[in-house]
């Protein structure tokens, strides 16, 4: 199936303030005030100065011999792993909401589409970093063929786990599916990839089968798996506790630059 003729990508992008690294924030409303100005400025700062300034990228023999699968790796939900028995055969990617023409990709769709291939460091905030190779479509392209609407600012990544109610991933509060977020600079950047393959071969389920996000310049929470619906929409402040993201509505940043 192709779902374009052309490629291209819009000319935005972001670039180069290193940031910290989006730990738990303080229950001090002082202390959470300061840090939510602090992110506006260097995230302001960082779309004004930047381009598409790429992440570092590396060579096959820096590829990490051990990539930490890591939040979940074995999802139990029903539906997802009857797709895992056949082989995701029937799953389908959505792309909707703020959009002209909405599309429902099939693995084989995506894997038909042109591909980037990338070796870049994943960091995550827990202090561990691992380098490995990923292959994918880019999303830029992806949203052009689906015709984003001018009101669209954000997509926002719905995906199959269920983080609810394990104190280890949030505790009682939570509301259960995962969830990400990105503004069109990250979601147009080239580097930022709807990726199927991991070191050469077809992502497992503990990294995120079929595709995960891969958006090169943030932290590794960012890089949302078991991606299932990509919606664009212009504010994300109406879903769950209006932060963006599963983390950040625990007190995470939403802009996780590095």
């Amino acid at each position: 199936m192709t779902i374009f003729s052309r490629r291209g990508l819009i000319g935005v992008g972001a670039g180069g303030l290193l940031v910290s690294g989006c730990d738990r924030l303080s229950g001090s409303m002082g202390a959470n005030a300061f840090v939510a100005k602090a992110e506006r400025a260097t995230y302001g700062w960082q779309r004004l100065i930047g381009g598409q300034t790429l992440a570092q990228e590396f060579t096959a023999a820096d590829i990490s011999p051990i990539f930490k699968a890591n939040g979940s790796t074995d999802l139990k939900d029903d539906d997802y792993r009857r797709h895992v028995d056949e082989g995701f055969a029937n799953w389908r990617l959505k792309i909707d909401g703020l959009v002209a023409r909405p599309l429902s990709l099939s693995l084989a769709d995506l894997r038909r589409l042109a591909a980037r291939t990338q070796i870049t460091r994943h960091d995550c905030v827990e202090g561990w970093s691992a380098i490995g190779q990923w292959t994918g479509p880019q999303l830029g392209p992806i949203l052009k063929a689906a015709g984003l609407l001018p009101t669209a600012n954000y997509v926002v990544f719905h995906c199959a786990d269920n983080y609810g109610g394990e104190i280890s991933k949030g505790g009682a509060q939570s509301t259960g599916l995962y969830y990400e977020s990105v503004d069109l600079a990250d979601a147009f950047h080239p580097q930022t990839i709807v990726a199927t393959e991991m070191n050469g071969k077809p992502l497992t389920v503990a990294h995120g089968a079929p595709c995960r996000m891969r958006i090169e310049r943030q932290l590794g929470y960012k890089q949302a798996k078991y991606v299932m619906r990509i919606e664009a929409v212009d504010s994300f402040a109406h879903m769950e506790l209006g932060k963006g993201g599963y983390w950040e509505d625990r007190g995470y940043e939403w802009y996780a630059g590095i």
